[in-house]
């Protein structure tokens, strides 16, 4: 009886020092928080250095994110959200449920980046993923006259599916219409998010799929697989940054700060590359790892300035909604 009292005990110190502890809530998207993500390194990580309970809540994909913050509001039990990217963050900034926040870094995005919302963690190129075997089009109108079979992402909930969107905006303008006309039969399947769609791609479902110049990179390094290249495109590729923001209705404020300090310091970013398959937004001190050098580089960066997004982002989903019927 007595070790079954002092076990209780025991029991009930550790749940009261676990309640004691402050907890950080970061909405970000599902792969972020899978078991093959960025989320157990990053949880641990923090965890040591923070005195608290950090607590991922996967929220869907990209712009899913957006919508749920949206929706919830001044209520939302998060306090910083991460995974929006800069195809977002003006339609993110005029909720004005965002706080500023100073987070100060050398910064290696191939921009010059000045926010005082949003943060950069991460960034990459949209590209097709196929079978390093197969010959593919080096170009979407090649592309939109092949027999390929394409899986893409939603834009209306995928960040990904949105990157593919302004990405023939952006490389065709006023005829973009016709390239989505072109597409529209090749497109086998649209899925809500990432994961679904490259999943599908790897079952054999399709011979390409959205996904990032970055991707080959996961089957040779986990996989010491070569078997899967992106395709370089001659009018250059549509670049991801990805961000957080700190919340204006966080009850931990400060704790929110030092959540965004510590992303872009050493022990966050060298998760990064080998966990979410991205180049980090700061290099770390060991370098990128062995296998990203074997990445096409695009000929052409493309990247809309954010605050021109949403008005573009309207047209060019009208122009994709007509294309495939959805």
């Amino acid at each position: 009886m007595k070790h079954l009292v002092f076990a209780a005990g025991v029991l009930s110190a550790t749940a009261a020092l676990a309640a004691d502890k402050p907890e950080l809530v970061v909405y970000t998207y599902d792969s972020f928080v899978s078991d093959w993500g960025p989320g157990p390194a990053v949880e641990a990580a923090f965890e040591e250095i923070c005195n608290c309970d950090l607590k991922l809540v996967g929220a869907g994909d990209g712009a899913a994110l957006l919508a749920r913050i949206k929706l919830e509001g001044a209520r939302s039990d998060a306090d910083v959200v991460l995974g929006l990217d800069t195809n977002l963050t003006e339609a993110a900034a005029q909720t004005g449920l965002f706080a500023p926040h100073e987070v100060s870094a050398n910064f290696a995005v191939p921009s010059d980046w000045v926010s005082p919302l949003f943060t950069p963690y991460d960034w990459g190129y949209f590209a097709f993923v196929h079978n390093a075997d197969q010959d593919v089009p080096s170009n979407f109108r090649d592309l939109a006259d092949s027999d390929l079979k394409l899986v893409i992402q939603d834009p209306r909930s995928s960040t990904p599916g949105l990157g593919l969107l302004l990405w023939v905006k952006a490389a065709y303008g006023d005829e973009a219409a016709q390239i989505w006309d072109g597409l529209a039969d090749n497109i086998v399947t649209v899925t809500k998010g990432w994961s679904e769609a490259y999943g599908l791609f790897l079952e054999g479902e399709a011979d390409m799929v959205l996904s990032y110049t970055t991707s080959p990179a996961y089957h040779l390094i986990a996989e010491g697989d070569d078997s899967k290249a992106a395709a370089p495109f001659e009018e250059g590729h549509y670049m991801q940054i990805e961000v957080a923001g700190k919340l204006a209705s966080s009850d931990q404020p400060e704790l929110a700060d030092q959540f965004l300090e510590f992303m872009v310091s050493d022990a966050f970013q060298s998760i990064i590359p080998t966990t979410n398959w991205m180049y980090p937004a700061v290099i770390p001190a060991g370098g990128l790892p062995d296998g990203f050098d074997t990445l096409i580089r695009p000929q052409a960066s493309l990247l809309l300035p954010s605050a021109k997004v949403p008005a573009i982002r309207d047209a060019a989903l009208a122009e994709w909604l007509s294309a495939l019927g959805q």
